[in-house]
């Protein structure tokens, strides 16, 4: 199950999104996403979890914690005009 991870700090880093979520269970894929001038953080990312019972707990748990000073906000990632097309 992929997971939108949203309202993250600019100092998040990408390993510590992914431990977060590792306390849940087994992470697949952890994208933080980046601006292309700056290379600084966007303030979001997309963690992709195996096991939907996992996912499923780490959102429960995870959303609306606060995590370097910010709340952050976890949903399932909605695909997008371009995932769509493929399927």
């Amino acid at each position: 199950m992929k997971l939108l991870v949203r309202n993250l700090a600019r100092t998040t880093t990408e390993p510590e999104v992914k431990a977060l979520f590792e306390s849940f269970g087994a992470v697949q894929s952890c994208a933080l996403v980046l601006d292309t001038k700056s290379g600084g953080s966007k303030g979001f990312a997309f963690v992709e979890m195996p096991k939907p019972g996992e996912a499923k707990a780490a959102t429960k748990n995870l959303n609306g914690k606060e995590i370097d000073g910010n709340t952050i906000r976890v949903k399932k990632a909605e695909p997008t005009a371009e995932t769509k097309k493929e399927n």
